[in-house]
């Protein structure tokens, strides 16, 4: 293996906190941002495909993975100063930005805020609109953290006369949903338990025509209506986004389409080169 295609973890410390990122490869830079359930390891495999043609560079968000987690109040707006900064410290210049569900709010945010610096963008699940139900389901969210246990044990007891009264408590999916939540804070703050007018305040429906760059949109044909609703959004406001449903891509689109998507993220971005 040449030795540009060999991984290499920095950390720098930032103005906000220490941040941790992987690199691989060398030329045009491509800049990874991962999910509220992750860190920068979900974007592995779609680097090792890449690393031979690009450089590519996938931080751990603020508060994520082997970044700090630092004594702040997180935010989106947190997450596009803390890239800026490292950006600029790396003297990248213009970049690519992939970004999957958090991730991708987090670039489509920079891109609106620093257009000059964005050659192209690809979003991936992305998260960051306001589409019908949103508000049910941040507020669904919030009440599975604030449940105490002992509520779960008392539901699964009493299984079955919820089924006989026709309610539909799905117990063992929110206790897995208010676990998944308790294990990702930053993300869970992120997305879901700051005041819903500050979320709100950084939701994008009513800024995504402003964006320049060229954006590609994917989205698994098999996740979530929620999921479709959104990157839907995103398609129909970012003027001539390219949107490709992948048929099979689910709610883990990176780990059960690795190669379709770095397929994807190659040929938009030397497309962009182009243009």
């Amino acid at each position: 293996m040449q030795m540009g295609n060999l991984f290499r973890n920095s950390r720098r410390k930032l103005s906000q906190g220490l941040l941790f990122w992987r690199e691989i490869g060398v030329g045009e830079p491509i800049i990874f941002l991962h999910g509220a359930w992750n860190d920068s390891s979900q974007w592995v495999s779609v680097m090792e495909l890449l690393g031979q043609k690009f450089q590519c560079l996938a931080p751990d968000l603020l508060g994520f993975g082997e970044s700090e987690d630092a004594n702040v109040h997180y935010s989106i707006n947190l997450q596009v100063e803390c890239l800026g900064e490292l950006l600029q410290a790396l003297n990248l210049g213009k970049v690519n930005l992939v970004g999957y569900s958090l991730g991708a709010w987090v670039a489509a945010s920079y891109a609106l805020k620093h257009p000059e610096q964005v050659s192209s963008l690809v979003l991936l699940a992305p998260e960051g609109v306001a589409t019908k139900g949103y508000q049910t389901r941040s507020q669904k969210m919030q009440a599975l953290v604030k449940r105490p246990p002992w509520i779960f044990k008392l539901l699964r007891l009493l299984r079955s006369l919820t089924k006989i009264f026709g309610l539909k408590v799905n117990v063992a999916q929110d206790w897995q949903q208010r676990q998944l939540l308790h294990r990702h804070p930053t993300g869970s703050q992120l997305l879901f338990l700051r005041p819903l007018p500050e979320i709100e305040a950084e939701l994008l429906q009513d800024k995504l025509e402003e964006i320049k760059a060229p954006t590609l949109i994917l989205q698994g044909g098999q996740d979530e209506p929620t999921a479709l609703n959104m990157s839907q959004a995103y398609a129909h406001l970012i003027p001539k986004a390219d949107y490709k449903i992948i048929p099979h891509g689910d709610n883990e689109l990176l780990e059960s389409c690795t190669a379709v998507i770095a397929g994807d993220i190659q040929d938009f971005v030397q497309q962009c080169i182009y243009l």
